[in-house]
């Protein structure tokens, strides 16, 4: 494993902490973004819907780039809404 790809993981552990952090201090983003990823998540480009609505209604910030920390959140988040409409 080279350098930058270490530094690349740890990059991504640091933003995903950050956001760990943030999510706990403020619980209520959690389900505003299973509410958002619902409403989005069998449309087209389902992922880039999802970062533009939360950041634009929430303190999470997720650029139009979307870092390899917020393309693992996405797709976690699209997991979780996923396996809440399997359930029903």
């Amino acid at each position: 494993m080279s350098v930058s790809d270490i530094k690349n993981k740890e990059r991504v552990i640091n933003e995903l902490l950050r956001f760990i952090r943030k999510v706990l201090d403020e619980p209520e983003i959690c389900n505003k973004a299973k509410e958002i990823a619902r409403k989005h998540i069998d449309k087209k480009d389902a992922a880039q819907l999802i970062a533009e609505e939360l950041s634009g209604t929430t303190n999470v910030n997720i650029p139009i780039e979307h870092s390899d920390a917020d393309r693992l959140f996405l797709e976690v988040l699209e997991d979780v809404v996923k396996d809440e409409k399997a359930l029903y």
